[in-house]
């Protein structure tokens, strides 16, 4: 039986990977690949030449039988996201699940990821959270609102850009204006910019600036009266 692991990679700055993954992913026999592409930059950087499978949200029930198989034959398998770990917000749940079913080791390696340097970063309470991530598109997304208007943990949101100033004004009139939040993009990279305020404040910012960048919001829950 061979073993799977789950490696987070850097989500901006290429230092922030551990030197643990490096030698995971040179030692595999298979890199699974969110975009081999971008992991391709990233693997050439360290001068790493394991052969990548892409393995990504579009293929991954498809390409399913055939990881577990080479799993089953004895194959030690790496699999990464573009960015952060993978399984948040991420491929990775499927495959992790289907290894476990399978009685197939699987080993997880601690490292990057948003939310958490977000969530420290913001000021806010962090002793207790719930994880969000992307909002629904369409269906579904005013229910989810709705649910949470009671919730008094901090929030954890991604967002991307051309949603931004939508999911900011959805906040304001589910959670109300005086709402406080914290804004973090493009973390550990060059412009890594971190805004924090009321809902109206963070409101008037960015509609007066083209947000650029990948966002998570950190959004105060609701107080205990």
């Amino acid at each position: 039986m061979g073993k799977l692991y789950l490696i987070p990679t850097p989500i901006g700055n290429l230092q922030d990977i551990t030197l643990r993954a490096l030698q995971i992913l040179q030692e595999v026999d298979l890199i699974l690949a969110e975009d081999t592409r971008t992991s391709g930059k990233l693997l050439q950087h360290f001068n790493i030449s394991t052969p990548m499978l892409a393995h990504h949200k579009f293929n991954e029930h498809q390409t399913l039988e055939g990881v577990i198989r080479k799993l089953k034959e004895g194959k030690e398998l790496a699999l990464i996201s573009d960015a952060g770990t993978p399984a948040i917000a991420d491929p990775g749940f499927l495959l992790a699940r289907a290894c476990i079913t399978e009685g197939i080791p699987v080993e997880t390696l601690p490292g990057a990821t948003a939310f958490v340097p977000a969530l420290v970063n913001s000021g806010l309470p962090n002793d207790r959270f719930v994880f969000e991530g992307f909002l629904p598109d369409k269906k579904g997304r005013q229910t989810r609102l709705k649910n949470l208007i009671e919730e008094t943990r901090t929030m954890i949101f991604y967002v991307s850009p051309h949603k931004l100033v939508k999911t900011i004004e959805e906040f304001a009139q589910f959670f109300g204006s005086e709402r406080k939040a914290s804004i973090s993009r493009e973390l550990t990279k060059i412009h890594e910019e971190t805004l924090r305020g009321t809902l109206a404040e963070l409101l008037t910012h960015f509609q007066n600036q083209n947000p650029k960048g990948e966002f998570v919001i950190i959004l105060a829950g609701k107080e205990s009266k």
